[in-house]
Parts: structure tokens; C-alpha cells; sequence
């Protein structure tokens, strides 16, 4: 029996496309549900793909659950997976009709027990303080006088993070208070109107016209600041358990507050502790990013929050567990976790292509392993189409440079 994985996406990130591969590869048949203009629709290793509805999101997922038959679904963002929340509740409501999607879901990404958790910042840490995981203070902030009552006790600089946000888009790092209240009135207010038109038109990104026509907010915490060195961690789950995972320290970003583009395989004990606690806490399944600051100076690790999705690391197989994609197929199956291969002993790993739009001219591009998929040339033209250097002749031709010169020692 081949295993069948959904992998089911609300943006246009291209890192989706990359798990599609990596699930491909271990001889999963993949199918997706994700935007018209996602880089899914750009890998042969996607069977079909299903198109993403923004206006009628749990519609599209419940089509494209049910076309696709699949053993596993696996959520490439955050909007995805709160869909996946929406949609487990709605069918519990059709009682026996609903029960087959309702227990598809829970095999997926763990018990809805844990969906509160997963959406609300300021619950999670609550569960990791209760299973003694080392965190930065943090509480919800209601209003103006939550966050006034917060400075008189804990100063700056503050933290605000939205719930339900991503890739920096919904943090602020302030050190005043007009700059503070200022944040928090601009991440507790639906999306603007005007940002969301020209995302729908320029970028034909339709997932925020729900949320801007309903006129909800974000509930926003305040979290303590750490000043520290990022670090992050992706686990392959199954029903408690860490099947295997992958932990770096963040090198350099995309841009401030984004997602990393060059990162370093670590081995951190308190890093593994939280993640498998927290998984077995929660109960989960398939694959959950949990992201620690490392303190300057004593290098201790607080957990600052929970990403319940892929993230950009998920299709990294880097040898016995570290290689997620096998680990989750294998537990789909009910079988043991095959011994992996590693596809590179560097260490350090530039990520393709966020380091070479962060600089073209960077260096982990020769010197770490350049994370580039070489045998979906379709994926890499799409992507460079869609990137904003695509016109940047010089950019071009450096990479083309890095392409031929490197392929042969990276490969």
C-alpha cells in the first residue's frame, strides 16, 4: 500500500512545493489543495492539485479531502491549519456522516484538545510553563490599559504578537510607549481594506477578503524580550511521539523578523526536551515547528512560540532522525523508520531561494550546502519568474554562475 499525503496551503509560499518532493521521493503519492498560483502546481511529484477557495475555504478542503482519499493531510501554513480546526468541528456537528473526516483530521495534527493551544500564543505558553520549559513572560493584552499596566511592571523593550499571524508580519519589537500603544492598534485592527484589495488584485492573494469583510481582529499578546540568537525546530509527530526532528540555530533571515534563509544543524538537550514534552503533551501528529530564542551569554533556550504546520525545513532529509517525510510516511504505514542517507554532511544550510533574494552575492551560497532542487527545473524557473530579481540580469547571471560551477559538489 503507497500512502497517500494531502499537503493543503493558503499562500503562495514555495517551500510547500519542496515537502511535495521530499514525500515524493520516500514513494508517497501527493496531492495538494492550494492556491491557483502556488508552486505545487509546478513539481511532478504532485499528483493533482486542487484549487484553494478563499471565499468558501472548509468547501474547497472538504472537496479536495474527499477527491483525494489521503492518509495523511500535512498543513503548510498557519491559515491551513485553522481551517483543518474549522472544519474537524463542523463535521463533528454531522455526527456519523462527518466521523470518517473528523478522525482523518485528528490523525493528521493531533486531538482538538490541542486546537486551542495551538492558535492562541498566550495558551501555549501557559502548557509550556506546566511542563516547566523555560519561557518568556507573556499575556494577553485586552486593551491600552493591559499594555499600560504591563510597561509599569515590565519596562522595555516589549514584544507584540498577534495570534494567528506569520513570518514576522505580526510582531512588533517597540521601546516607547506612543510606539507601543501605536502597535497595538494596528494589530488588533482587521486588515485594511486597501491592502487587501491590492493583494487580491496585484498579487492574487484572496485570503485576507474574509477576514477584512467580517471586520475581526487579532487577539495580541505581549511577551518579555530575549535577547538572544534565533533558533528553531520542526518535529515529525505521531499520537505523543517525536518520530524525528531537526533543530538549527538561525544565521541569517530573508529580512528582519522573516523567515530564516540560512540556518545551522544543532544537537540542543534543552531544545529536544521541550519539543517532545510539548508533543506529548499535546498529543501530536505530523509535522509541528517550535521556535526558541538561545539567551546571550548563558545560551539557555526559551521556547517563544508554536508554528502547527510544515515549516520551510520540513523536506531537509539529514540522515536517521532527521529525515521527517520518512519518519511520517512510516508511521502512516505501520511500519518501522528506515535508516536514511543524508544528502549533505555541511552543517550549515542556505535555503533556496531566501538567501539568494536576501543577497545574491552571499557567500553561503558556495559555502553552506545551497538547498536547490535540481531536478524540478520547472519549479526553479517558476520561481525565479516570481521573485523579484527575475529582471535583475546580474542576480540572473551570479546564479546561473553558482548553478554551474557548484551543481556537481552539491549533488
Amino acid at each position: 500500500m503507497t500512502p497517500t499525503i494531502l499537503i493543503a496551503t493558503t499562500s503562495r509560499w514555495f517551500t510547500t512545493a519542496r515537502l511535495a518532493i521530499a514525500f515524493a521521493k520516500v514513494g508517497c503519492n501527493v496531492d495538494a489543495i492550494c492556491p491557483v498560483n502556488n508552486a505545487l502546481r509546478k513539481t511532478k511529484a504532485v499528483r493533482r492539485a486542487h484549487t484553494y477557495q478563499a471565499l468558501s475555504p472548509l468547501e474547497s478542503f472538504l472537496h479536495a479531502i474527499r477527491a483525494s482519499k489521503p492518509d495523511l493531510i500535512v498543513p503548510g501554513d498557519d491559515l491551513a491549519g485553522k481551517h483543518l480546526h474549522d472544519l474537524y468541528f463542523r463535521e463533528k456537528r454531522n455526527g456519523e456522516e462527518g466521523q470518517k473526516v473528523c478522525d482523518l483530521i485528528v490523525c493528521s495534527i493531533g486531538p482538538p484538545d490541542s486546537f486551542p493551544v495551538a492558535n492562541a500564543r498566550a495558551s501555549f505558553m501557559d502548557i509550556a510553563s506546566q511542563e516547566r520549559i523555560r519561557v518568556p513572560k507573556t499575556a494577553v493584552l485586552r486593551d491600552v490599559s493591559d499594555l499600560e499596566t504591563w510597561i509599569s511592571h515590565s519596562g522595555f523593550p516589549l514584544v507584540l504578537k498577534a495570534d494567528g499571524s506569520s513570518s514576522g508580519e505580526g510582531v512588533k519589537i517597540v521601546n516607547a510607549s506612543f510606539e507601543a500603544k501605536r502597535a497595538l492598534r494596528a494589530l488588533q485592527s482587521p486588515p485594511q481594506l486597501i491592502r487587501v484589495a491590492k493583494r487580491a488584485l496585484i498579487n492574487r492573494d484572496l485570503r485576507w477578503i474574509r477576514p477584512a469583510l467580517e471586520r475581526g481582529g487579532s487577539v495580541v499578546n505581549a511577551q518579555e524580550f530575549i535577547a538572544g540568537r534565533d533558533a528553531t525546530s520542526l518535529a515529525a509527530c505521531w499520537k505523543g511521539e517525536v518520530l524525528a526532528a531537526l533543530h538549527f540555530v538561525v544565521i541569517n533571515k530573508q529580512y528582519e523578523r522573516g523567515p530564516s534563509s540560512v540556518l545551522r544543524l544543532i544537537e540542543n538537550k534543552e531544545i529536544s526536551s521541550a519539543t517532545e514534552r510539548l508533543v506529548r503533551r499535546l498529543k501530536l501528529s505530523g509535522l509541528h515547528g517550535f521556535d526558541f530564542l538561545l539567551e546571550n551569554d548563558t545560551e539557555k533556550a526559551y521556547l517563544i512560540e508554536m508554528n502547527p504546520r510544515a515549516t520551510q525545513v520540513g523536506h531537509l532529509a539529514l540522515g536517521p532522525g532527521r529525515d521527517l517525510p520518512v519518519a511520517l510516511s512510516a508511521a502512516v504505514m505501520g511500519q518501522p523508520i528506515p535508516e536514511t542517507r543524508t544528502v549533505t554532511e555541511n552543517p550549515t544550510i542556505a535555503l533556496f531561494p531566501q538567501e539568494w533574494l536576501r543577497n545574491p552575492q552571499s557567500t553561503f551560497l558556495s559555502s553552506a550546502y545551497h538547498d536547490i532542487p535540481w531536478d524540478e527545473p520547472d519549479l526553479i524557473r517558476d520561481c525565479l519568474r516570481k521573485t523579484r530579481r527575475w529582471n535583475d540580469w546580474r542576480s540572473l547571471e551570479h546564479l546561473i554562475h553558482i548553478f554551474s560551477t557548484h551543481r556537481s559538489s552539491v549533488v
